[in-house]
């Protein structure tokens, strides 16, 4: 197939692997998935407005090389870019949950434990018996991944693919490995009732990504497998011993999925996504992620991408040495140290903080530090600086409201922070909690009423700027807990 025509077939918007019902449900001879008497899959109602009341919108996703991941301590991917746009356009923070086995996903939906796959799921009869689908991000189709012969640069393209599957009739006598309870599993059923004869069919666990399973084809394990074909571009321009060019289905939508008892929610993703695709912005993180050959690649080779080790930065070492000393994960620092310098040891602000953990000139003296641009001694100086402002909030007993009240003083000052504690206090607000009480507070004191009362004794302060500092490291703390193994806790 020549270049014109694949990229006929691929329709910008998101993608993914194809997944399929959890262990629960079954299907009967007819096809038809039931979960019980009353053949409904759903255990629980909730809809758009229980969501808005609880502030959260929950999703499911899997952990791979476009969807969600980690990359130089940054959470990316297609999925999550378009999980974060889509909460705040519903005004809903936002909780990711990513599933163990893709088997799981509809099974863990469908109990609750989600309002929404964000995944790429092939729209099937099927899986219409089970959830409702949102509208298609992106049209695409099945194809065959296989290896090319071993000295294929040197060989013809005629001889080349002699040695290839290029009709889907060959398959008849060779084995393809896919996922049980894949989309690409049940193309492969209707295939052999197409060309009237079995396929081979070898399944492979519910664990293994699609991204996995095509290295597995890479590396010899197996002799070839089926794929969304822009997946299967994505991964050729690392792998280029790949053969794509075979098609398995016809054309066909890649789309979320929501509970069948959750119309409202539907409705506003559907608008949602109808109002994206109308935005540039829709197409370029699509590109980002599925047809940005370099940025592939050196996400892929790079130390720091999370699916190669449990690696965040190149000073974890210092940060997990650093971090114990007060008892807190080494994640969490690390998110700390990524909101003040994206880990570069030579970054300044505007205002004369410098290093790593940005320490200011009159700070950095004080705990004993030469030199804020050398790693080793910016983090030390930083972590017993935090030490020394944890230790003026010993009122605070809750470990975690503590952990809030340090950051928002380790960014703004413990003086503007203890004007937040009064003017809460004074309006009937706990002094000692930072979640809707102190935060709230802090906030109002860039306001002339709140930052001239007469508790208040430092002043106006940009409130925006430590209440979202908290917040910003600990939302990413959260994506660090999914991608890296825990080693202390705070």
């Amino acid at each position: 197939m020549n270049l014109k025509m694949k990229s006929f077939f691929i329709v910008l918007s998101i993608i993914l692997s194809g997944c399929t019902q959890g262990n629960q449900f079954s299907a009967d001879e007819n096809g038809m998935f039931n979960s019980g008497k009353d053949n409904i899959p759903f255990k629980v109602s909730k809809d758009l407005d229980a969501i808005k009341e609880d502030g959260v919108l929950h999703a499911i996703t899997i952990y791979n090389s476009t969807s969600y991941f980690l990359y130089k301590g940054m959470a990316m991917g297609f999925e999550y870019e378009l999980l974060s746009r889509l909460a705040e356009d519903l005004d809903l923070k936002l909780k990711i949950t990513v599933a163990d086995d893709i088997d799981d996903l509809f099974e863990m939906l469908n109990n609750g434990e989600a309002d929404l796959i964000a995944y790429g799921l092939t729209i099937t009869e099927p899986r219409k018996k089970l959830v409702s689908f949102t509208e298609n991000h992106y049209v695409t189709h099945q194809a065959l991944v296989q290896r090319m012969p071993a000295n294929w640069r040197s060989l013809p393209g005629y001889k080349i693919d002699k040695q290839l599957i290029s009709n889907t009739l060959e398959l008849i006598n060779d084995t393809v490995w896919v996922r049980e309870n894949s989309s690409y599993a049940e193309r492969l059923k209707n295939l052999q009732d197409e060309i009237g004869a079995e396929i081979p069919i070898e399944h492979i666990e519910g664990n293994i990504t699609t991204d996995e399973i095509i290295r597995m084809v890479v590396d010899g394990e197996i002799d070839r497998t089926i794929a969304d074909y822009n997946i299967a571009a994505i991964n050729k321009t690392f792998y280029p011993i790949l053969d794509i060019d075979t098609r398995i289905s016809f054309s066909q939508r890649i789309a979320w999925a929501v509970r069948q008892n959750s119309p409202e929610l539907l409705k506003a993703i559907n608008k949602w996504i109808a109002k994206e695709k109308k935005m540039d912005d829709y197409y370029v993180i699509y590109n980002k992620y599925f047809k940005n050959k370099k940025s592939y690649r050196g996400r892929i080779q790079s130390d720091f991408y999370s699916k190669n080790g449990n690696k965040i930065s190149k000073y974890d070492d210092i940060i997990k040495e650093n971090a114990s000393k007060i008892g807190w994960d080494w994640r969490f620092l690390c998110s700390q140290v990524y909101q003040e310098s994206q880990f570069d040891p030579r970054s300044k602000s505007w205002a004369g903080a410098s290093g790593l953990i940005q320490l200011m000139p009159a700070t950095a003296k004080e705990v004993g530090v030469t030199n804020s641009f050398n790693p080793k001694q910016n983090i030390k100086g930083g972590v017993k600086y935090i030490n020394r402002i944890r230790n003026r909030f010993e009122n605070v007993k809750d470990s975690i409201q503590k952990v809030k009240f340090t950051l928002a003083a380790f960014n703004c000052g413990p003086g503007h922070v203890f004007d937040a504690m009064r003017l809460a206090e004074k309006n009937g607000k706990d002094p000692l909690i930072w979640d809707d009480n102190v935060e709230d507070y802090l906030l109002k004191l860039r306001e002339k009423k709140y930052y001239q009362d007469e508790v208040v004794r430092h002043g106006f302060v940009r409130g925006a700027e430590p209440y979202n500092y908290v917040r910003d490291i600990f939302l990413r703390y959260e994506h660090y807990k999914q991608f890296i193994e825990e080693e202390t806790t705070i």
